[in-house]
């Protein structure tokens, strides 16, 4: 997947999580599904270590009151795209 989508992807899944944040009452409610909702998301457009994760990361900002301000998924483009240095492979 282009890394540009992953990014739309990330932004869309985190405003998801900021809706439930602003409905007050029902939000608390909303996070019950959407904690493992994300948290399996995460997981299919990270894959790997990081991947999973970043899953549990996302699951437990989602389960936990008040912390659904955070953009897990964003942030988690940023460190896969701008942050994260490649590995490189010495022989020897």
């Amino acid at each position: 997947m282009n890394k540009y989508k992953k990014l739309a992807l990330s932004i869309v899944f985190d405003a998801i999580g900021y809706i439930s944040f602003l409905i007050p009452g029902i939000g608390e409610f909303t996070d019950i599904v959407w904690a493992p909702a994300s948290a399996w998301l995460m997981t299919k457009l990270y894959k790997g270590k990081t991947g999973k994760i970043a899953a549990t990361v996302t699951f437990i900002e989602e389960a936990l009151p008040g912390l659904d301000i955070i953009p897990t998924f964003t942030l988690m483009w940023l460190y896969t795209y701008v942050f994260k240095t490649k590995e490189t492979i010495i022989e020897v």
